[in-house]
């Protein structure tokens, strides 16, 4: 009785989805300005339209169920973008994992194939959110089931061959959808994706942290986090003026002493992260005769003294609140601190996300998705950071994997890219992105980017997220 009822909903949501499609599709013909195309949809609305040279820029909500299991039982409006550049072309799907921006802006893969972009914003960060919220249905099988649907409505508009990507959780979030949902995209690259198999095993990242960069880089950044544990009281008055000042509470975590040792706690991590080798030489020389300024002015650079404030940790509660039901978290250890100086260690999520929340871990998620890409990928591309600690626990593929790589960028960190890989993978991964885009290369080693360079699209920083967040 159960399994009917399982295969009835699952119809239920099938017979809705290809009704929505049926739909669109049938607007097409009376729509023919792109804008119309696409607010002729059912349950697409328009927020704004902003220029940009060569493309039509849309922001928009879409009207997604709070359960793709029981489409009735409540809906959202989720934010995407729509990066239009002619419906000819091919179409990246992006997502960080987070908030959308609502700026123009294009991803590498889009840049690769000349092509449209379509964004979504993640389930649960505001102001795609449902009210009331029920937590319980923040999972990747329901974000995946977002982007199916999104796809499904957008496929009859943009009709030639598709490419999920995103970067850090953005990577995850793309691999996620291909393994529930194989048959919608064309190709997947996936950025400096994390991949926590096994949430309590993560030696791992103290293998990486004992030999990542150089030994005189370690040094520093070891001994400044050490410090600012040693300095604790005089350091935690300042911590406390801060607060005080920005208006900075501390109820979600529990105090602002459980705060101030996560901050610090992160600050060799978030250096790897978000900064390069060369970069150790903005680290304070000697940790012992630095004044309490220079280690404070250091530790809030890289980790960011309000990362572990409720007003901090209220915009990335859905984050923690996946780490701690399927994503799982890193736990390391600090072997350059004596015991005396910490007194909570890595927290888990748990501690980060409102109490009147609850949260249960599932195990074997992360062990199905990890063992259908080992032996299912195809079509599938995994770029990380030589430096970037994230990596540490990576996706890897294996026997019965299809047209799939795992690439590594020398030197780099969570801002890994196809630019930055050696010359032959970078090649053959530009060339393997053309050809799932359904685009011509002619030779692997002659293949680049089919769109020139642009300052404003193109350009940006690694995605600052606070150092314990993908």
């Amino acid at each position: 009785m159960r399994k009917a009822l399982r295969w009835l909903l699952a119809l239920t949501v099938l017979i809705g989805t290809l009704t929505t499609a049926g739909a669109a599709t049938a607007a097409e013909p009376g729509a023919t300005d792109i804008k119309d195309r696409l607010l002729s949809i059912p349950g697409m609305s328009l927020i704004e339209e902003k220029p940009y040279p060569g493309y039509r820029y849309f922001v928009l909500n879409y009207t997604q169920p709070v359960d793709h299991r029981h489409p009735s039982a409540g809906t959202f409006q989720q934010r995407i973008t729509v990066l239009h550049k002619d419906v000819s072309r091919p179409t990246v799907f992006y997502t960080g994992g987070y908030n959308v921006s609502t700026n123009p802006s294009r991803r590498e893969p889009t840049q690769i194939v000349d092509g449209n972009q379509v964004s979504m914003e993640y389930r649960y960060f505001t102001p795609s959110r449902p009210s009331p919220a029920d937590w319980s249905k923040l999972d990747i099988w329901q974000a995946a089931s977002d982007q199916h649907r999104i796809f499904t409505a957008l496929k009859p508009i943009y009709t030639k061959n598709w490419i999920a990507t995103g970067g850090s959780k953005g990577g995850m979030t793309a691999t996620y959808f291909e393994r529930f949902y194989p048959r919608d995209m064309d190709g997947v690259v996936a950025y400096v994706a994390p991949n926590d198999v096994v949430n309590d095993q993560d030696a791992a990242y103290d293998r990486f942290f004992a030999t990542v960069g150089t030994e005189e880089c370690r040094d520093r950044l070891n001994a400044v986090q050490r410090e600012a544990l040693v300095r604790r009281a005089a350091l935690e008055e300042k911590y406390a003026a801060y607060a005080a000042e920005n208006g900075y509470t501390f109820t979600t975590i529990g105090s602002l002493d459980r705060a101030y040792e996560a901050v610090v706690l992160d600050y060799v991590w978030g250096f790897w992260q978000y900064s390069l080798l060369s970069d150790c030489e903005t680290i304070p020389a000697n940790a012992a005769t630095a004044t309490d300024d220079e280690i404070w002015t250091s530790v809030d650079t890289i980790s960011g003294f309000s990362a572990y404030t409720d007003q901090g940790l209220e915009q990335y509660t859905p984050y923690y609140y996946q780490a701690g039901t399927q994503l799982g978290a890193p736990t390391i250890h600090f072997p350059h601190i004596e015991k005396q100086y910490i007194r909570y260690g890595y927290q888990p999520p748990r501690n980060f996300v409102p109490r009147s929340i609850p949260m249960k871990f599932q195990p074997w998620v992360m062990r199905d998705v990890d063992g259908w890409v080992r032996h299912n990928a195809r079509h599938m591309l995994f770029v990380y950071g030589q430096n970037d600690p994230w990596g540490a626990e990576r996706f890897r593929i294996d026997k019965g994997a299809r047209d799939s790589y795992v690439f590594t960028a020398p030197g780099l960190n969570h801002g890994a890219n196809v630019a930055g890989l050696v010359a032959d993978q970078k090649a053959l991964a530009t060339a393997r992105i053309l050809d799932w885009a359904g685009l011509p290369a002619a030779t692997a080693s002659a293949a680049k980017p089919l769109a020139k360079f642009d300052s404003k699209l193109d350009v940006r920083d690694v995605e600052r997220e606070p150092a314990l967040r993908p």
